[in-house]
């Protein structure tokens, strides 16, 4: 029987499901390429970056890094500090930032209502801030309920909110028509989750294809779509769909980059005119954002190489 060697994607998201790894690489990690990627430990670390990237004409959006809870005791200690992160960053008039939560890390995992209510109480503060916040999208057993509770938000009034859809899913062209019927503000990022065959696109050229589908049908409708991607050949697809579009005379969109990864091109797109925003995590619950980011583009493993063998 011939056995297939994984690929280096898969590979990389099995070890930061590894609490052994996961251990090693919060000793370690900073050192050896982490820090790249993430804006520090604390916000006001994190805040230092965002006037550097508004600096350089880019809109910033926030993510205060962590993963699931299983508690309602520590989802209420999540979401106070989302609440004092908002309350902090709108006191910094001069960024155009957003930010984003996960549903499982405001108490999904114990409850729905418990997240939908934790939703609203972080949803009000930055209502109260004049700020943005996006439901993240995790792993495809949490799509659906995090559909709900975004369309729950949005009838409650709090439309200071959006979605995010991953292009890898099967059921990404029917979740993103729903979307669009509704002019919902959505992201559209490939998918970092290591999900089985029967539920996401296995082959990259395939999850490609999908994406472009997905960007073209997105800026065909009345909402905003966030265009998040570091693949040349999905933004100069997205540049001409963007040519002569409404949705570009009317500035119903950007694109996304995330902190650290390809900066030069953050801003070629800026200097060719358009609105771009750098997704800037901080915090100390790095090691599964640092190990999806290098899934998403494993040659950002050579960084880490170097850095590992520089003295």
């Amino acid at each position: 029987m011939r056995i297939t060697a994984p690929k280096p994607r898969d590979a990389i998201l099995f070890l930061t499901q590894n609490p052994r790894m996961a251990k090693i690489g919060t000793r370690y990690g900073m050192r050896l390429g982490a820090g790249r990627f993430v804006a520090g430990v604390t916000l006001e670390d994190c805040i230092a970056e965002l006037h550097a990237l508004a600096a350089r004409g880019l809109r910033t959006y926030t993510i205060m890094l962590g993963e699931s809870v299983a508690s309602a005791a520590e989802a209420e200690r999540v979401t106070a500090a989302y609440v004092d992160v908002i309350d902090r960053l709108g006191a910094e008039a001069s960024l155009d930032n957003t930010m984003s939560i996960k549903l499982t890390h405001i108490g999904l995992l114990s409850d729905r209502e418990l997240a939908y209510d934790n939703a609203v109480r972080v949803l009000e503060a930055a209502r109260r801030a004049g700020m943005f916040v996006r439901l993240d999208m995790e792993d495809s057993r949490h799509v659906d309920a995090t559909l709900d509770i975004h369309g729950r938000l949005l009838a409650d009034g709090l439309t200071n909110t959006g979605v995010v859809v991953q292009a890898y899913l099967h059921r990404a062209p029917e979740l993103l028509a729903a979307l669009t019927e509704m002019r919902a503000n959505v992201r559209i990022v490939k998918g970092a989750y290591l999900e089985p065959a029967s539920v996401a696109l296995p082959r990259k050229e395939d999850v490609d294809r999908a994406y472009c589908r997905l960007v073209d049908a997105a800026l065909a409708g009345e909402g905003f779509t966030a265009i998040a991607t570091h693949d040349d050949a999905m933004i100069a697809h997205a540049e001409r769909t963007l040519a002569g579009s409404r949705a570009a005379a009317e500035g119903r969109y950007e694109f996304q980059l995330l902190y650290g990864v390809r900066p030069q091109l953050q801003q070629a797109l800026v200097e060719r005119g358009h609105p771009v925003r750098v997704c800037v995590p901080f915090g100390s619950d790095w090691y599964v954002y640092f190990g999806r980011r290098l899934a998403e583009r494993p040659a950002n493993l050579w960084f880490v190489v170097r850095s590992m063998v520089r003295r």
